[in-house]
């Protein structure tokens, strides 16, 4: 796409708040955030987590909002425009190929949420499966062919969207699915604490043992799951926020986003942990959670049926509003680097993707024995390499960028702070505060700290 072309631009500013929000939340919100809670000991962690999305979230996503709307241009281009010539690009560049990699392997799990969904739609999984949930997800995810469906179903309607443009395609569907997803979870939530186990749930969730604050790993997974589940680093925000017009304001849209995204994880903790706690499940089953362990629950409690229908539903739906984002970003930088048209490179990129996930999924089955770095299989590589390597590299640079590359002065005018103790203060913890914890978070990660 010729820089001489109109740039598409959000309808509405709600449409820019409810579309950011599509990205952050997704299976981190709710898959993600309710095991690692479980895993480091609930009110505890969920108080670092608050603090940290505070301290670093909201100033490294008002960073990339800051960067894109001043850019007027995609993840690449916009450190091309503001600092020509310069390494600051690495940011943008890492950002592109962190699309790519997290949406081949994010494809095939969200692939999973709309199987099970459509189950629960058939009656397939009305009643336990011969064998237990257990056997019935270890047999559908080694199956060589059924997954990928699956997969190539989720990732054409990734494409679709995205396909329709900024405000026909992804404005459009994240002002449905974002207010469907909140009233979802709400109700769920609300159904989840009759059962039994709420009293539990909710010391678990706002009682903090404040002995688990002793435990370092406590504060690490609290900075990473701040920083991984507003969708940083990786291109997202500052494309959408380069669809922003000048008018609009960014402090407020960038605490609207993170206060937004953070209640809904709270109300997926309450939607998750009282039919936990009710069925005396371990808080911390980790990953297997939402796969093997709830659809047990649900077999369990009245309305079940409902209840799995539903639940996967939004975890189906909040997988597709990341995913868009994802995959918005490689189509903005190969628009504007090959002028393309939107049409083209979504279908073309989309495909590509697709492709490159099939290994993870075939990874699951044939080619289980296939491991690449430290003994991981091709998805969990494929996971650590872009969570725990690209991204926060890119989140580094970002704060670096707007903390030491970028004019103090010109920094807090296009932000819209001003020359303010808030402005002042958001500058000083992205060339301080913001850098030192993401370093932190990157050594842990590789297991260096």
């Amino acid at each position: 796409m010729s820089d001489l072309q109109p740039r598409e631009q959000w309808n509405t500013r709600l449409g820019f708040i409810l579309a950011a929000m599509g990205s952050a939340v997704g299976l981190g919100n709710i898959w993600r955030f309710s095991y690692v809670t479980g895993e480091n000991g609930g009110a505890a962690f969920l108080l670092v987590y608050l603090l940290c999305i505070v301290a670093i979230g909201i100033p490294i996503l008002m960073a990339e909002f800051t960067i894109g709307r001043k850019a007027q241009s995609d993840a690449v281009g916009s450190f091309s425009k503001l600092a020509p010539g310069k390494p600051w690009v690495i940011a943008g560049i890492l950002g592109v190929a962190s699309a790519f990699i997290i949406l081949s392997f994010y494809g095939v799990i969200a692939g999973w949420t709309l199987h099970y969904f459509t189950q629960y739609i058939t009656g397939g999984l009305a009643s336990e499966p011969a064998g237990g949930y257990g056997d019935y997800f270890g047999g559908f995810i080694t199956s060589t062919f059924h997954p990928l469906f699956w997969q190539f179903l989720f990732m054409a309607l990734t494409i679709g969207i995205v396909y329709g443009g900024v405000k026909k395609g992804i404005e459009k569907s994240n002002k449905i699915l974002m207010p469907l997803l909140a009233v979802l979870v709400i109700v769920l939530a609300g159904y989840s604490m009759t059962l039994g186990g709420a009293s539990e749930a909710l010391s678990f969730l706002f009682t903090p043992d404040w002995s688990a604050l002793a435990n370092p790993s406590v504060y690490l997974a609290a900075l990473g799951q701040a920083f991984f589940s507003l969708s940083l680093g990786m291109g997202a925000l500052i494309t959408y926020g380069s669809y922003l017009s000048k008018e609009h304001r960014l402090p407020g849209a960038a605490v609207s986003v993170a206060g937004l995204d953070t209640l809904f994880a709270i109300l997926a903790g309450l939607m998750i942990f009282p039919a936990v706690f009710a069925f005396g499940i371990d808080p911390s089953a980790g990953p297997g959670l939402v796969f093997i362990t709830l659809p047990g629950i649900f077999d369990n409690i009245a309305g079940g049926q409902l209840f799995g229908l539903l639940f996967f539903f939004l975890l189906a739906a909040a997988a597709l509003s990341s995913a868009v984002s994802l995959l918005e970003v490689a189509v903005a930088y190969f628009m504007r680097k090959f002028e393309w048209t939107r049409q083209k490179t979504a279908l073309l990129i989309g495909g590509i993707i697709f492709l490159l996930g099939i290994p993870s999924s075939l990874g699951m089955g044939v080619l289980s024995g296939v491991t690449i770095i430290g003994g991981r299989d091709i998805l969990d590589s494929a996971d650590f390499l872009a969570s725990n390597i690209f991204l926060p590299l890119g989140g580094l640079v970002i704060a670096l960028f707007l903390g030491w590359g970028w004019k103090k002065a010109d920094a807090l005018q296009d932000s819209d702070f001003g020359d303010t103790t808030v402005g002042n203060a958001w500058v000083f913890v992205l060339r301080y505060f913001a850098p030192v914890a993401i370093f932190i978070i990157f050594l842990s990660s590789i297991g260096l700290f």
